[in-house]
């Protein structure tokens, strides 16, 4: 199938050398899921969903009649977080985003519409942050969205074009794996924002 990213949004799929991205972060994504299913349907605790990306359907496949593929879309709109919902009254938005480098997460894993929605959620007093995945390490940390903002802003003035590890684990909170949930990332959001 081929999809088609909104024009200027800085989709994470890249024709680049042929490679494509777009199911990069997929690992944490299902882990996130699963741990949102236990907050909404066993805890009770929280409603956390994954945000769906609208997207326009052009060609389509009818092999049998009880069958359809499709072979081709757009997306309507350019996603703005991944995941949102309320915790506490509070609303909550986050990134997840996964790195196979070992020593920092590349600002470019962020887009211009995610920053600016990031901007806007904690000017409304909103929970918002990214969950961040080192993959070679398999450690999970939290960061708050005004941190990614100081970066993302200082790299405009010849600053880093990336957000090194050890700065996750001196501002940011690691979020260890358990049993149930898989990733009780609300505990450090229960921690340190309420």
């Amino acid at each position: 199938m081929v999809v088609y990213y909104p024009k200027g949004t800085g989709s994470n799929a890249s024709s680049k050398e042929g490679i494509c991205y777009s199911n990069r972060g997929m690992g944490l994504e299902d882990i996130l899921n699963r741990t949102n299913s236990y907050y909404n349907e066993v805890a009770k605790c929280a409603v956390i969903h994954k945000k769906p990306t609208p997207i326009q359907i052009v060609k389509v496949e009818y092999p049998k009649r009880s069958a359809a593929t499709i072979r081709e879309a757009y997306f309507k709109q350019s996603s703005y977080s991944d995941y949102t919902g309320i915790f506490k009254g509070k609303h909550i938005d986050f990134e997840a985003k996964e790195t196979r480098n070992k020593t920092s997460i590349p600002l470019s894993n962020f887009h211009q519409n995610q920053i600016d929605h990031m901007r806007q959620v904690l000017k409304h007093q909103g929970i918002c942050f990214a969950l961040v995945r080192f993959v070679t390490t398999d450690e999970c940390f939290l960061l708050d969205a005004a941190y990614i903002l100081l970066f993302w802003d200082d790299q405009k003035y010849g600053g880093r074009k990336s957000i090194p590890k050890p700065f996750f684990e001196e501002k940011g909170f690691a979020i260890p794996y358990s049993n149930q949930p898989e990733l009780d990332y609300l505990k450090v959001v229960n921690e340190h924002y309420f």
